[in-house]
């Protein structure tokens, strides 16, 4: 009878052990490319030798994973980063723990992508493109935190263009109205190139407030818009409008010290209709207005502080 109490006992703990585990997040660090694969093989203790293989095996992972119930998400595993991350912490590189302390830390940032059995060659370009969106954000936010405080009126310059910047995107899908918003943002920033993207479903209302957008999206986008109207340096904004039954309507604006100057129709058909590595001509794309961009006005002074 003991012996009975003592197997249920265990049978009762099993069970509770594979309930809480069930409670646990997974997530699993992939490498993006070849060239990242080939730079994990200089470790000793990297097991694999073929990137298909690797690939497949990956996949597999993830779908035992997901039947067991487990929130499952996808990282991007950067081979330089993480050499970075070992040498800081002091972690030895060539082991399965440092890769497993670095991918936990990936976890941590955000910069992943949840997995519902989507084949992995689905699953790697939004995970490439929501970590580039991450980095971008997280770069955008760091120059308008290094600006400081405004000699003249004592304003934190960064918090001033972000509010600027929050205020022209309300006003932005104000004026667009009802549709489909598609809302693309280019900063060139002191070492690399800003751009944030921004999707937005319009309100039946005209009302910036009736828009439906992801929070994250408007985050990035504003926080890189507040960047080109902090620095004061070139850039530019286009907004595409689709509606069914109708002709898509695109408008422009560009940057200038610090305001975003609209675009004439001409010059958003250019722009457009140009390509931008070579400079030839393209073919306008049919269905498509371009249109001058609308005055977007704010109650902020002229200056961004």
């Amino acid at each position: 009878m003991a012996h009975t109490k003592q197997s249920k006992r265990a049978g009762t703990d099993a069970a509770q052990r594979r309930a809480l585990r069930r409670e646990v997040p997974s997530t699993v660090g992939i490498l993006a490319d070849e060239q990242d694969f080939t730079r994990m093989r200089r470790y000793r203790t990297f097991a694999f030798d073929d990137y298909t293989t690797y690939l497949r095996q990956s996949e597999q992972l993830l779908k035992t994973l997901s039947a067991r119930q487990l929130h499952t998400s996808v990282a991007l595993f950067d081979p330089e980063e993480f050499a970075e991350y070992c040498a800081e912490a002091g972690i030895d590189a060539d082991a399965p723990a440092g890769r497993s302390r670095f991918t936990a830390e990936l976890a941590g940032r955000g910069a992943n992508v949840p997995y519902t059995g989507q084949p992995l060659g689905n699953l790697l370009p939004q995970l490439i493109n929501r970590t580039v969106r991450r980095a971008t954000w997280e770069y955008a936010t760091l120059l308008l935190a290094d600006l400081g405080m405004c000699a003249d009126c004592g304003q934190d310059i960064g918090r001033s263009a972000f509010d600027r910047a929050s205020n022209i995107l309300m006003r932005l899908l104000e004026v667009a109205g009802p549709g489909e918003h598609h809302l693309v943002c280019s900063v060139p920033g002191p070492d690399e190139q800003l751009l944030a993207v921004l999707h937005a479903q319009g309100g039946t209302t005209p009302s910036a407030s009736s828009a439906q957008i992801d929070a994250e999206e408007g985050a990035e986008f504003v926080t890189v818009l507040a960047a080109g109207i902090a620095l004061e340096g070139t850039g530019g904004l286009v907004l595409r409008t689709s509606g069914p039954d109708t002709a898509d309507r695109v408008h422009g604006w560009r940057l200038h010290r610090g305001r975003l100057e609209p675009l004439t129709a001409g010059e958003v058909f250019s722009a457009y209709c140009t390509d931008a590595a070579t400079g030839d001509p393209l073919s306008p794309e049919p269905g498509v207005e371009y249109c001058a961009g609308f005055p977007v006005t704010t109650d902020d002074p002229d200056s961004h502080h």
